[in-house]
């Protein structure tokens, strides 16, 4: 009999025969981990390669490799895992609606989703019904197989079944004769797989919601039904996956905006476009002044430049080549066409040109809070995190190369400032390259993207600062590093980034005289902080549940007569907190007292200052927080003091 070599992680080698599965290898290893496998990684012989195939356990190997069977343990075994828990719900639709159309399933970051045609919408009582069916069809362990057919078989068998969608796939991706497809029950999918051996460890699981969604993703094509659910392997995570989606819920800015009376999205003037109401303006105004004043002192010019500039600004700047689906249509003006800016850039590039720079000057600092106009899609606009007029807090940096690495090194330095002063502790960091397999999708020339990545990885790499490359995700015009800060129920939020730019200084003809006294090209760095003011509002009202700290509280002080006799004295204690400089609301309505906290409490107020008889007595404020409750008398000095500090040190509480 044949045999093959097989090495396992340790190093470790067994000899079996030719056509033994990874399944039946596990199994000789211990039976606990032929309990524990799902899914198992290939590589040849030898090979060195990171990635590996992922393959079924069942799947027979045919030569020498080295074998790595993974377990829950794996982060690639969860992707297997609610690939196989999407085909579930496939087959459990399919039980209770055989009419339905078949679209495409793939995992998510939390679980799955299907995509279905039917006539009538899906109900809430329908997922109900069909989670139902899942766990039925989960508890008969069906076998998830996988089987080859002749394309040409594949797709008389999807026309026999009225499935036009699955054909269309088949036509499109099937490239060798034989196709695979993966039965579930009486499920069956074109599909690559792979998947895990059956549906019995499929167990925690729950379907969310129904969305519509076009075949492809494009606008057009016919409107499907994508069914959503949570998977993970034990009860508890998807428990504690859903008090994040309801926790999510509570603090959603699109709610509290409008309650705390912070921002509004008026129909009347348009989708993705920001009413800033005098309390959402007031915390603006505390975080671009912050911004601004710590950029001066960090050595940056503040700028500012036209909202709308000539189309052949863009075109210079390779805009309209690369971007122009997410700009909106030109302005003609005098038989000139304008365009809305949609970056930043172009302006200050303009303004370095003004005159021929010495490297004695550079880096060069520019900074705006600017304004910029993007089209998006109806569809993903979403409150302040996606919308289609925005303010950027950009900044360009000219700079020679032998300071390249020193400006990105401040600029990630900067970035943690703003973490730390907003209150956000933790966050992650992504270096983004560009995908050399598609050039055309890029400005610039292959030894240009070496040199700046490798700047962006020396700079992380001497800051001590882990991350994470994504290949294929850099900007047209350069590579970047993306700082995703962590918010207070654990969600990655995209923030800052600093990107790396060789194109601009180029397409501009951008010049510095150098210590030679040649004229040199100097290089450029993208840099933005917050992202834009929206997103990062946004962000801040879910992180603090729109409870904000004092010192970016719109109101920090609600003071409360207990009834109308002490109101004068109620009217000296707001004059005082003005005085010395605190935002403070008398509130002399009359209602009840335990109203007036309450509405305080909704409002989100920090501190309440109750005034009655003891305190006009005693010159004191009974003061109350709304988290830790009545605090006790103080005196109305003292509690200024306190104030302040908690201001000035930026209190989180």
């Amino acid at each position: 009999m044949e045999t093959i070599q097989v090495t396992l992680p340790n190093g470790a080698t067994r000899e079996v025969p030719r056509g033994t599965t990874a399944g039946e290898v596990a199994r000789q290893i211990s039976n606990s981990l032929a309990r524990e496998a799902l899914v198992a990684r290939v590589r040849p012989a030898g090979s060195d390669a990171a990635e590996g195939e992922l393959i079924d356990l069942a799947r027979p190997l045919e030569g020498d490799v080295r074998l790595e069977i993974l377990t829950q343990k794996d982060p690639a075994a969860l992707y297997v895992f609610r690939h196989s828990a999407a085909h579930l719900l496939a087959a459990a639709v399919l039980e209770l609606f055989p009419e339905v159309k078949l679209g495409i399933g793939p995992p998510t970051d939390n679980g799955f989703f299907y995509e279905f045609l039917r006539a009538q919408p899906f109900t809430p009582e329908d997922l109900t019904r069909i989670e139902k069916k899942m766990h039925e069809l989960a508890s008969q362990d069906l076998k998830n197989e996988r089987k080859m057919l002749p394309k040409p078989e594949a797709l008389e068998l999807y026309k026999k079944w009225e499935q036009g969608f699955k054909c269309e796939l088949v036509e499109e991706k099937a490239v060798e004769p034989m196709v695979s497809f993966y039965t579930t029950g009486k499920f069956i999918d074109f599909c690559r797989g792979p998947h895990i051996p059956s549906t019995k460890r499929i167990t925690a699981f729950k379907l969310m919601s129904v969305a519509g969604a076009y075949w492809k993703g494009q606008e057009g094509n016919a409107q499907l039904q994508r069914i959503y659910g949570a998977c993970f392997y034990s009860q508890q995570e998807l428990d504690e996956y859903l008090h994040r989606v309801e926790e999510a819920k509570r603090r959603d800015h699109r709610v509290l905006g409008p309650q705390l009376d912070l921002f509004s999205i008026q129909e009347e003037a348009g989708p993705g476009l920001i009413f800033w109401h005098p309390k959402g303006g007031l915390v603006r105004k505390l975080m671009e002044d912050w911004l601004r004043d710590e950029l001066l002192r960090r050595g940056y010019d503040l700028v500012f430049t036209p909202h709308v500039m000539k189309l052949d600004l863009w075109k210079t700047s390779g805009h309209t080549n690369f971007y122009s689906e997410n700009m909106f249509s030109p302005i003609e003006v005098e038989k000139a066409d304008y365009q809305l800016k949609p970056m930043n850039c172009p302006g200050h590039i303009l303004i370095y040109k003004t005159r021929l720079r010495s490297y004695r000057e550079l880096p060069v600092r520019l900074a705006e809070l600017g304004t910029v106009y993007r089209y998006e899609r109806s569809g993903v606009l979403h409150g302040l995190l996606r919308v289609r007029g925005f303010t950027q807090d950009d900044a360009h940096i000219f700079c020679m190369p032998s300071q390249i690495e020193s400006e990105v090194e401040a600029c990630i330095d900067f970035a943690f400032a703003v973490m730390r002063t907003f209150g956000f502790s933790s966050y992650a960091v992504e270096l983004s390259d560009w995908d050399a397999t598609h050039p055309e999708n890029y400005a610039g020339r292959p030894e240009d993207w070496q040199r700046a990545t490798v700047a962006l990885e020396n700079t992380l790499t001497r800051m001590n600062i882990p991350f994470q490359r994504m290949e294929g995700e850099a900007a047209f015009y350069g590579p970047k590093i993306d700082v995703k800060l962590i918010d207070a129920i654990g969600r990655p939020w995209q923030l800052t980034t600093v990107q790396f730019d060789f194109n601009l200084p180029s397409r501009f003809g951008l010049e510095y005289v150098g210590e030679d006294g040649a004229r040199h090209q100097p290089l450029m760095v993208h840099r933005a902080l917050l992202g834009s003011v929206e997103r990062f509002f946004g962000i801040l009202v879910e992180h603090y549940a729109g409870a904000f700290p004092a010192w970016l509280a719109p109101v920090q002080v609600s003071v409360l007569p207990v009834s109308n006799k002490f109101e004068e004295y109620a009217k000296q204690v707001k004059a005082k907190l003005i005085a010395a400089g605190f935002r403070a609301h008398l509130d002399d309505r009359n209602e009840k007292l335990q109203a007036r906290i309450r509405d305080a409490q909704l409002e989100k107020i920090p501190y309440m200052l109750i005034v009655g008889g003891q305190e006009v007595d005693a010159g004191t404020v009974a003061v109350r927080h709304r988290t830790k409750g009545d605090l006790g008398a103080r005196p109305l000095d003292q509690f200024l003091v306190d104030l302040r500090h908690d201001v000035e040190t930026r209190a989180t509480n």
